[in-house]
């Protein structure tokens, strides 16, 4: 079993334009490392050069938001789900 990645369409472009990839890792970080190594240039999108997770992008493991629970040294393990949602700004 692996950890199911959800990719906003945004960045389907380095996944080849699957909604859904699979990686794995015990933290956030090791599996945003793993998804890299299978579609290489989506941690760039996602992670700054000082290692963290760039302002304007949400991630959810299982619905819980990574800011308040460790960001990138956030536990994951096989079954459970990640959302990547890049943030969105407007208005009138």
């Amino acid at each position: 079993m692996a950890i199911e990645v959800r990719i906003p369409t945004i960045l389907r472009t380095h996944t080849g334009g699957n909604k859904t990839v699979q990686g794995n890792g015990d933290t956030l970080g090791a599996l945003v490392d793993d998804i890299d190594s299978q579609h290489p240039g989506i941690k760039g999108r996602l992670v700054t050069d000082e290692g963290k997770l760039h302002r304007f992008v949400n991630v959810y493991v299982n619905d819980e938001d990574v800011r308040f629970t460790g960001a990138l040294d956030t536990s994951v393990k096989d079954g459970d789900s990640v959302t990547i949602l890049p943030a969105v700004a407007g208005g009138c």
